[in-house]
């Protein structure tokens, strides 16, 4: 990968000299259409280098694993990561690029990961399964269908101090396919406590629960469906039994799984999903201050659970979020 020597970007620039630096703190996840639509994304948890085919309602897709396997969907949460530093500018009118540098220590926190010597490894190597993973499809993004083959992303690289030493920086490239779905904003805003799922199939089941219920309250599949859309590789009647283990855990932040006569799933919000664009926004100091008050809570997940408190009692309109928001943590504290 070129060295990278100048900051910045512009407007639907697509890459090249100019690079955009990952510098919004608590950025909202944000996820892109097409792949919580389509199963790019491996489930498996040992190298997958099956070749994937995949057809419905139109939409044509083959995805090619590299030697290191198919990218996986916990390798996602680096695209995931990117993707919301990209919408978070975007939103807030700054110029962006598809060419991105990052602290791996605070992509590694923002999506729940770990942060010891071994997250260097394991960074690498979904680098390299996200690089090599090679995807062919007529899929749309931004309201454009082309034909196209394409890597996840197109580059990458990590600078750390010699001889083993800590991560100093990271740089990534993204498709100009998953650049278009930034520029377009053809994304959705997902639950902090998707990066706590620690299993394949419960991301992607939330994903698609996510996706189709949209702004409506339900949305109700066949198992046969939802097995082919989610890219399961397990037989049906495995896929199924597994589901339904998903049912009484009751792990799916938002939603609610049923199952229904007929075969079929029901997928109900337990809640309106708030949009950040009209939530009541925090400082970081508000969640450094959240933390000590109570010592070891997660307090994305404090502040996901107080804006939904915000949207069920009415969205207030609220003069002072960051003081409203430790007073309720308080009670939290007290409670506790």
């Amino acid at each position: 990968m070129t060295h990278l020597t100048a900051a910045g970007g512009v407007p639907g620039a697509t890459g090249g000299a100019e690079y955009f630096v990952c510098d919004v703190f608590d950025a909202s996840p944000k996820n892109d259409l097409g792949t919580m639509e389509h199963p790019i994304f491996s489930l498996s948890t040992r190298p997958d280098r099956r070749i994937l085919s995949y057809a419905h309602n139109g939409t044509t897709i083959e995805v090619v694993p590299s030697v290191k396997g198919r990218a996986t969907i916990h390798d996602k949460d680096i695209v995931i990561y990117c993707i919301s530093q990209l919408m978070a500018a975007l939103n807030a009118g700054r110029a962006i690029s598809k060419t991105l540098t990052l602290k791996a220590h605070d992509l590694l926190v923002a999506t729940n990961r770990d942060t010891s010597g071994d997250a260097y490894t394991r960074l690498k190597e979904a680098f390299e399964r996200l690089a090599g993973t090679r995807i062919t499809t007529n899929m749309a993004t931004g309201g454009i269908e082309t034909t196209q083959g394409f890597g996840l992303i197109e580059a990458w690289e990590i600078k750390r101090r010699a001889k083993g030493g800590r991560m100093i920086s990271v740089s990534v490239t993204l498709s100009d396919w998953l650049f278009r779905a930034v520029q377009t904003k053809s994304v959705l805003t997902l639950n902090r406590a998707y990066f706590k799922l620690r299993k394949p199939l419960e991301r992607r089941i939330y994903e698609l629960a996510r996706k189709h219920c949209g702004r409506q309250r339900e949305w109700r599949v066949s198992v046969t469906t939802l097995h082919k859309k989610s890219g399961s590789a397990a037989p049906l009647r495995v896929f199924r039994a597994a589901v339904r283990k998903m049912i009484l855990a009751a792990h799916l932040p938002d939603y609610e799984m049923t199952e229904e006569a007929g075969d079929l799933m029901l997928f109900s919000r337990r809640a309106r999903v708030i949009e950040p664009s009209s939530a009541p926004m925090l400082s970081r100091e508000a969640l450094e201050a959240a933390r000590d008050l109570l010592p070891g809570a997660d307090v994305y997940a404090l502040e996901a659970d107080w804006q939904e408190y915000w949207d069920r009692t009415g969205q207030a309109v609220v003069r002072s979020p960051d003081k409203a928001f430790l007073g309720w943590v308080r009670k939290q504290a007290g409670a506790a």
